[in-house]
């Protein structure tokens, strides 16, 4: 079995961002990246499906440019057999889907994971996007993936409930908890990790969907006032006339 592990290079979620350029680009100074953790549940479910046989290969592939290079090496110590950065900076998400669907056309791959979505955009659309490039299913969020031959059963969320899907392989799953539990690299993955191969390979054209016109940050917190419990009115007051929520 073949399977592809899309990830994501975004900011860790502690880190304070900041933009430049005229608020039309990340600060990437002093950020710590981290891979993004819907995708880390991706990689940890095709990790545990290797543990359970070993033929299962798995490639871990990015978009992103150079500096990605440590995350991608980060998912070969957790596990995956070889990597695959496609060198261009992932724009949007057709962009990034059109370079993923690209990649695997021919390489026969019995299941392509990702996240849910990215941390960064939160888009949740590139699943979607390279199911219909490639003619595939997709289904997300996944929480739960169980394989039997040709064969897989899903249990996805919906409002107010989950559904259970059985399909049949190939398909994009985009996955979130509790799929698996995320992996820590050892020492030996680690060590291992430096010699597993890493291409890296040109982008192909694609359309510009979508033009970024800038990004702006969350308005301060305003402070917290304090009302004494038996003053409803004052409260009342606030929620009304301040906060105007009623």
């Amino acid at each position: 079995m073949k399977i592809l592990v899309c990830i994501s290079h975004v900011p860790d979620t502690t880190t304070k961002i900041a933009f430049t350029d005229n608020n039309t680009k990340l600060n990437a100074a002093g950020v710590q990246f981290i891979i993004g953790p819907y995708d880390e549940y991706a990689l940890a479910r095709a990790v545990e499906f290797k543990e359970a046989d070993a033929s299962v290969q798995i490639t871990v592939l990015n978009v992103g440019e150079a500096d990605t290079e440590p995350t991608l090496r980060k998912a070969l110590a957790i596990g995956a057999d070889d990597a695959v950065r496609i060198d261009a900076n992932p724009s949007d998400a057709y962009f990034v889907a059109t370079q993923i669907a690209d990649y695997a056309k021919d390489k026969n791959f019995d299941l392509i994971l990702m996240g849910r979505e990215s941390i960064d955009f939160n888009g949740g659309l590139v699943h979607g996007f390279v199911g219909e490039l490639l003619a595939i299913p997709s289904v997300s969020p996944v929480m739960k993936l169980e394989l039997n031959g040709n064969k897989a059963t899903v249990s996805k969320e919906i409002e107010g409930g989950k559904e259970v899907l059985e399909l049949n392989l190939p398909f994009v799953a985009g996955c979130q908890e509790p799929i698996a539990e995320w992996k820590i690299p050892n020492m030996r993955g680690i060590m291992s990790s430096r010699t597993k191969p890493l291409a890296v390979i040109a982008p192909v054209a694609a359309d510009d969907l979508v033009i970024l016109q800038g990004f702006e940050l969350p308005a301060a917190k305003s402070g917290v006032k304090l009302v004494d419990a038996a003053n409803v009115e004052e409260l009342v007051n606030l929620l009304k006339n301040e906060a105007k929520v009623i």
